[in-house]
């Protein structure tokens, strides 16, 4: 399961080849022509230009219009690496790494990274009740830490994930039981597993959920099969992340960064590559 450097520059070894990939996600379904209505319509590529012509009355479709590459003046196939160097990066790509990797301004490899985080926004649909505990949790992130409270100036982060599956986050103002049942309400389906630590933010779940506790404070890290071990590990993982390729990250654009690693969480177990560049077709 690797999309190594190989396949990609024998996949996409020219602009056009990359072009032709956009059209293909965008429009390979196309049944009939916008404009004259054939069924089944041919294209051809017209030269010097980043479209594509209908063979029987010659209207234009333009791949790019609308996606994360309108507008760009950036080599099409520099944006094709750029998104294969995301897709195999487990820590994330700086902007400066883009830069250097690709020869390109630092203004344009910072629209480019933000660009292509768009790709990966949360697409994870409710978890759904079965035989798979549900582990939540809360975060915080950013700030400076004070003796008096560790969230002083953090940004708070919630988060539920299936036990062996996917993963679920929202960023938000306060982590409390006004935010968190909320948020498990419109992530994990009625009556499911729930497994978290003995935070009053959780007291209560157990209208809604089959609610267990582990008691951290005790030092205890799992109880008869209860723990909290999944999700923590994903807060690890984002964490260190963070600090080591980003170093700080603003609360503005903090909830694209953690849409980044919860895809790259869901997906861990397919090829990422050919699924971004599906989504980078698709018009926002």
């Amino acid at each position: 399961m690797r999309y190594t450097i190989d396949q990609f520059n024998k996949e996409y070894p020219y602009d056009l080849d990359c072009l032709k990939a956009v059209f293909q996600n965008r429009y390979g379904d196309l049944k009939a022509c916008p404009k004259c209505g054939v069924a089944d319509p041919k294209f051809y590529r017209v030269s010097m230009r980043k479209s594509f012509a209908c063979k029987d009355c010659g209207y234009h479709l333009y791949p790019l219009a609308g996606t994360i590459f309108h507008k760009s003046s950036t080599p099409l196939r520099k944006w094709f690496y750029a998104i294969y160097l995301f897709s195999v990066s487990k820590n994330g790509v700086s902007a400066k790494e883009l830069e250097r990797h690709l020869g390109v301004s630092y203004p344009t490899a910072h629209r480019m990274e933000k660009q292509i985080r768009k790709l990966m926004q949360d697409d994870t649909p409710k978890l759904r009740k079965n035989n798979q505990p549900k582990q939540a949790d809360e975060t915080y992130i950013g700030g400076r830490r004070k003796l008096t409270q560790r969230s002083d100036n953090k940004t708070a982060v919630l988060g539920v994930l299936e036990q062996g599956g996917r993963v679920k986050t929202q960023i938000v103002d306060k982590a409390s039981e006004a935010t968190a049942l909320p948020f498990l309400r419109d992530s994990v389906e009625f009556g499911s597993i729930l497994h978290t630590d003995e935070s009053k933010i959780y007291i209560n779940a157990k209208k809604r959920y089959d609610h267990y506790k582990v008691r951290h404070v005790s030092k205890n890290w799992v109880e008869h099969g209860v723990h909290t071990n999944g999700i923590e590990g994903f807060w690890s993982q984002l964490k260190r992340s963070l600090d080591g390729t980003y170093h700080a990250v603003s609360p503005y654009y903090l909830n694209s960064y953690v849409d980044e690693f919860a895809f790259r969480y869901n997906y861990r177990k397919t090829l990422i590559f050919p699924i971004l560049v599906q989504r980078a077709a698709k018009p926002f």
